[in-house]
């Protein structure tokens, strides 16, 4: 039953329509966004992380570190892919002691699985609003990440130990 005054099942049903292309492209851009980052840690979770905490990036088919390879050191970046492997089967604290940057960026990249998700079933501007945060505190942002980059390669650097 419906109310005095208010249209019919068949006047709101012949009114309605598709939304304008137009309106789809955040839902479809943000899709694409999260398939990507949602890719990145399934083919975290598929590989098997090695237990020296690098190198994992070989069952890739990709080289080892040249960095470490040419230093005997290990690069800022080196264990990432081990990391990232063992925070997609939940081993919290292994992947955090692994390589902590690569657990910030592992835990970056889950939101932004989530955010994308978020906006493709329900649009409310989440990419804009935190674009705009960036776009405020940019300095401090990549200083950030530079600082916790650092902090974490000096740490990788102080527990590897690379045989001469």
């Amino acid at each position: 039953m419906s109310q005095p005054g208010a249209p019919s099942v068949r006047a709101r049903l012949s009114s309605w329509r598709l939304p304008l292309v137009a309106d789809w492209g955040p839902r479809v851009l943000s899709g694409v966004v999260a398939a990507g980052a949602g890719a990145v840690l399934l083919l975290a979770s598929l590989l098997t992380p090695s237990v020296t905490g690098l190198a994992t990036h070989t069952q890739l088919g990709l080289a080892d570190c040249t960095f470490l390879a040419w230093t005997g050191h290990p690069c800022p970046m080196c264990g990432a892919t081990t990391t990232f492997a063992l925070l997609a089967h939940f081993r919290l604290i292994d992947g955090l002691l692994n390589q902590p940057f690569a657990a910030l960026l592992f835990a970056l990249t889950c939101g932004i699985v989530a955010i994308g998700v978020a906006e493709v079933v329900d649009p409310r501007g989440r990419w804009g609003r935190m674009a705009g945060w960036f776009e405020r505190y940019e300095v401090v942002t990549g200083v950030g990440f530079l600082a916790v980059m650092a902090a974490s390669w000096i740490y990788k650097l102080a527990i590897v130990a690379v045989p001469t």
